[in-house]
């Protein structure tokens, strides 16, 4: 923790400190999922289970956060709480939220999970159960590849320079920084700020590049 109190001190970091902090912490992503047995909970039961967001495309910054979308058929309220009650069990998860959205499109629910790591460092996890065939199977997979292909190396430095510079307390999308920088070619804090602002005026949709 005080290594990362540290690299918030100091906001003139280079784009190769920035690159290796974010190197550090996406291995450290990968270590506690590793160690939270969550994959393995949902594996277990049957489940397809896929890496999905920052930690997929290597834009994990400083932003604690696991994205995993699982999928399996004929999901009920039921059998999705059944699950998520074996993440439950182990003390080191905190607290868990339930968003119900299968009767909607997106035939999912949506859980998010507070993990105690074992340094002591509370990650979330969100977890998508998704109906399996249904309109959003594999979608947001197809997007984090379609970014970590398309983006340069140097809109990938831009891309985790503005994370960093934005901060974890910032209400910016994860989607926002890449479509603002690979699709309309922002570089600076305040040009996405104004891009987000402009952005957010038009009707929601899910850019893939």
């Amino acid at each position: 923790m005080l290594t990362l109190q540290i690299y918030f001190s100091h906001k003139n970091m280079s784009d190769i400190e920035i690159s290796r902090l974010a190197f550090e912490n996406q291995s450290k992503a990968r270590r506690v999922l590793q160690a939270s047995g969550i994959e393995k909970i949902w594996s277990d039961a049957g489940c397809r289970v896929n890496l999905v967001g920052s930690l997929r495309m290597g834009l994990l910054m400083t932003h604690r956060d696991i994205d995993l979308h699982i999928y399996s058929h004929d999901i009920t309220e039921q059998k999705s709480f059944a699950i998520a009650a074996r993440m439950a069990a182990d003390p080191r998860v905190t607290e868990i939220r339930c968003i119900n959205g299968l009767h909607t499109d997106e035939h999912c629910v949506a859980w998010h999970a507070t993990y105690r790591a074992e340094d002591n460092e509370l990650w979330q996890f969100d977890i998508i159960h998704i109906e399996e065939g249904s309109q959003y199977d594999g979608y947001f997979e197809h997007m984090a590849d379609r970014i970590a292909e398309t983006m340069t190396a140097g809109q990938r430095d831009i891309i985790l320079r503005l994370k960093y510079e934005a901060g974890d307390n910032c209400d910016f999308h994860g989607v926002e920084f890449y479509e603002a920088v690979i699709a309309d070619g922002i570089n600076t804090l305040d040009g996405l700020r104004h891009w987000v602002a402009d952005h957010r005026k038009k009707q929601p949709y899910y850019w893939i590049p």
